[in-house]
Order: structure tokens, then sequence, then C-alpha cells
């Protein structure tokens, strides 16, 4: 992972511009951002070390890190992904049995009955789903068990890709947080194999994985376009199982009285007689 942190370092350092950190700027420079000599001077750190940082050829400390993460200015969830990536544990076993369920969560969506839901697991893999998610997004009994990763829908099945109305935007969220996955589990062999097959079929992908974005599942607004009932602005969070943190619950909801409220009250109808 010290090419990862150092491809990090070196992206993040060409966004940072000169009048932003509050530097001089003689128009002469070669590349945009920062130069290696002032991100070490912002960070009080000697270039040679800074420089070594980048090249994987010397460990950082923490009090270093925050100060690399100011120089960088780096959003709370960039801060997160230095740190994950300086502070690995390099006897991290490769391989993790097979995720299930937890029971409690799957109560949660059993009794969500008016509420798209569903469970995702490390790598974004779709652990478990209700009625009605599977009425919005896919029949996900379907898609075969190694193919149920809610990021390779979201690239690969044209019907999931469609539903998106700011699918940009949608897929770039989905690369970043990934991104985030990679840094707290870098030699998860699942993982490696689900990057490199987007790489290869999907260019955005292999442009926004090289990015190098990070970004937390948290909440939002999802635009959604459905064949069935027609376009909805749902709101979606997330829930954490604290005895399984690598398990998320994440609920679609609208507000009552919304076109969108209507609309997944009669896609639960339209789905129940089907």
């Amino acid at each position: 992972m010290s090419s990862e942190l150092g491809d990090f370092l070196k992206a993040r350092r060409r966004e940072v511009s000169p009048a932003a950190a509050g530097l001089p700027d003689d128009g002469r420079r070669r590349v945009p951002g920062l130069r290696r000599e002032e991100i070490a001077l912002l960070a009080s750190i000697s270039p040679d070390y800074y420089t070594r940082l980048e090249q994987g050829r010397r460990r950082a400390s923490e009090p270093v890190l925050d100060a690399l993460a100011r120089a960088l200015r780096l959003s709370g969830d960039e801060r997160a992904y230095l740190f994950e990536l300086s502070g690995k544990d390099a006897g991290r076993p490769r391989r993790r049995p097979a995720q299930r369920v937890q029971p409690l969560l799957r109560r949660l969506l059993d009794d969500l009955t008016n509420t798209p839901a569903l469970v995702l697991g490390r790598c974004t893999d779709i652990l478990a789903w209700n009625p009605l998610a599977a009425a919005l997004f896919t029949d996900f009994a379907l898609v075969p068990e190694r193919g149920r990763n809610f990021v390779r829908l979201v690239f690969c099945d044209p019907a999931v890709r469609a539903l998106y109305a700011d699918w940009d935007h949608v897929a770039r969220a989905c690369v970043a947080q990934l991104r985030m996955e990679a840094a707290r589990d870098p030699e998860n062999p699942r993982l490696t194999a689900l990057v490199g097959e987007l790489s290869v079929r999907d260019p955005d992908f292999r442009t926004w994985w090289g990015d190098h974005r990070v970004a937390a599942r948290t909440a939002g607004t999802k635009a959604l376009r459905h064949p069935v009932v027609g376009e909805l602005a749902l709101d979606w969070s997330t829930l954490t199982d604290a005895s399984d943190p690598d398990q998320q619950l994440i609920a679609l909801t609208a507000a009552p009285g919304t076109p969108a409220h209507d609309g997944l009250r009669l896609l639960g109808a339209v789905s129940a007689r089907d």
C-alpha cells in the first residue's frame, strides 16, 4: 500500500493551488498544484522526508499525518483515508469468512414493508433486501450471488444504470466509497478482483479510481427514473450494525404527501400483485 499512499498524496497535492495555500505563484509551474517542497514547508517537515513518503520509503507518525492533512486541505473522509493507508495492519489475514446478514438487520428489513431497504456488506456486496428494494432496483434473487454487488450493478447492469437520473454523480460516489473500503481492507481478494474487473470493463470506473477520491457512506438523496412509477426523489440513510460494522442497512424514504411517497406506495401495490 506504500505506492497507494504515494499516489494519493500526489493526487491531492496537484489539486491545491498556491493561492489556496497562501503561497506565491511565480507562473513557471510545469504541473498544476503544489511542489513537494511546498507541501513539506506547509507541513513543517523536510523536503527529503516528504519525498520519501511519496516514494513509499518512509512511514509517517500521527502528528506528521495531521500536518499533511492540513497542508493538503483534506476533507474529513480524505483525512481518515490517509490514516487508514498509513496505519494498515501487515498481519491482516487475506481471507475472511463469507458474510451473512445479521439477524437484527434481517428483522428490520422484514418490518420495513413500505420502505425500500437493503443490507450492504464488505465491498458493497448485497447481503439481503426486502421486496420493495427488489421492485425499486432489480430482482436481486435473479442475480448470481458472486455478481450481487451494488457497485458492480451500478456500472454493469443496464437497467440499474438507467434508473439513476444523475448516474455520473452516483457512480463517482460509489467509486469513492469503494476507495475508502480499500484502505480499511487492502488485502481483500474480492475487492481486488472487483476493482480489476470494473477497471477493464468500464473506462469511467478506471478514470475515477485513478482520481483517488474517497467518501464515507452516510446519507443523501437519490433521483431515480423508475420504468413503472416514474420519477422518484428519495432520501437515503445508513444504519451500521454495532456487532458487525462491515454491515450497513440502507433505507430509502420520502416525506408523506410528496409525489415520491405516493410513487413508493404505488410501486409496493404493483409489485404485490405480480
